[in-house]
């Protein structure tokens, strides 16, 4: 059994139900942290509707707030849904910019910062992120 992810009659993703399910399952966990909507509809009889405008904003969000924190663990526990999301956005035709490397190095405003602060180079950030969302663009059975 498979599940649907389509843009009006375009099929984007088609994958297992297993992967679906958690896939909406982190859409809901994001759009409750981010504060807006993704755009991914309900599942219905196998298929869900994606809203590419509203996609595009909710990945764009996701991508800065990704880029923003100054912690490992969130890292380590979005980084595999935002290349998911990443990839996604890809195939719908969404407009994905990454923020600057050097809108990074300030931590005023930041609620989640790990001390000490994880060194990183953010253009190495950017560039593995669009690395692990071509490889799982790849995998993604339409």
């Amino acid at each position: 059994m498979s599940q649907y992810f389509d843009v009006g009659d375009e099929t984007l993703w088609n994958p297992s139900n297993g992967a679906a399910r958690l896939f909406l399952r982190q859409v809901a966990v994001y759009e409750a942290e981010l504060g807006i909507p993704s755009g991914v509809g309900e599942m219905v009889n196998d298929e869900c509707q994606v809203d590419p405008g509203a996609y595009e904003r909710f990945v764009n969000a996701l991508v800065e707030w990704h880029h923003e924190t100054h912690h490992r663990i969130i890292h380590a526990l979005s980084r595999g849904f935002v290349a998911t999301a990443l990839a996604l956005a890809n195939r719908a035709g969404a407009e994905v910019r990454f923020p600057d490397a050097d809108d990074h190095d300030s931590l005023e405003g930041r609620t989640d910062v790990q001390v000490p602060v994880p060194a990183r180079e953010r253009s190495e950030w950017e560039e593995h992120l669009r690395e692990q969302a071509t490889a799982i663009e790849r995998a993604m059975p339409r």
